[in-house]
């Protein structure tokens, strides 16, 4: 039929048949014009056991011939491989050259924190917050939904640079997981100590923790 019900993985898709036999050479192109065996599900609709949730990416493709994925997308590797499996080099290729052209950029990630010591007599780092500089639009596409912009007053101007934003958790790996991720190195840190001193301390306040405050930040480059 020219509209096709299709059941991917579990995930029910609705698409026609010019958009699943558009590229002659791939595998779906062969299931759809019955040179390929396929199977229906319980409901009558032809099935695929593939990723369903990532198929979404490949009806784009099929649909406009070119990718555009989310801010942060995580699953290039496996959509790469579905496109393999499904024989679309033009979706293998598009996705190789996403990963390759990336615009080059400086982001800054610093943080405050100071030593808590637990009942085991071990310090422990203790974050208060991560904060993110650079360029909005890069800054956006590194952390994504992550990114917290409550503080910044000046919203919709992707082009400029802040220092305001900072991010929903505070696990500074989870950061530079995300930074390599994107094709950032890092190429210089630098870090500050504070002393509490010898004055009156707060009532409940530790004075090893109050005398180890620190700050530190990490400079991430895009070439």
């Amino acid at each position: 039929p020219p509209v096709i019900d299709l059941n991917v993985g579990g995930v029910v898709y609705t698409t026609t048949l010019k958009t699943l036999t558009s590229h002659p050479n791939s595998k779906l192109f062969g299931i759809f014009t019955g040179s390929e065996p396929v199977e229906k599900d319980s409901k009558g609709r032809f099935f695929l056991d593939r990723d369903g949730v990532l198929f979404r990416y490949v009806l784009d493709f099929l649909r406009d011939g070119t990718i555009l994925l989310p801010y942060c997308f995580r699953e290039k590797e496996r959509l790469k491989n579905e496109a393999e499996k499904l024989l679309l080099q033009g979706l293998v290729e598009a996705i190789t050259s996403e990963n390759r052209v990336k615009p080059p950029g400086v982001i800054t990630v610093g943080y405050r924190g100071s030593f808590q010591f637990g009942k085991d007599g071990l310090a422990e780092v203790k974050l208060s917050r991560i904060l993110v500089s650079g360029r909005v639009a890069l800054c956006r596409e590194v952390f994504g939904e992550t990114l917290n912009e409550s503080r910044d007053p000046d919203h919709g101007q992707l082009e400029r640079y802040t220092s305001r934003f900072f991010l929903k958790h505070s696990f500074l790996e989870q950061a530079f997981d995300m930074l390599v991720e994107q094709g950032f190195k890092m190429v210089g840190s630098c870090g500050s100590g504070t002393s509490g001193g010898s004055s009156d301390l707060k009532p409940g306040v530790d004075a090893e923790e109050n005398r180890w405050n620190h700050y530190n930040e990490f400079v991430f480059v895009r070439d």
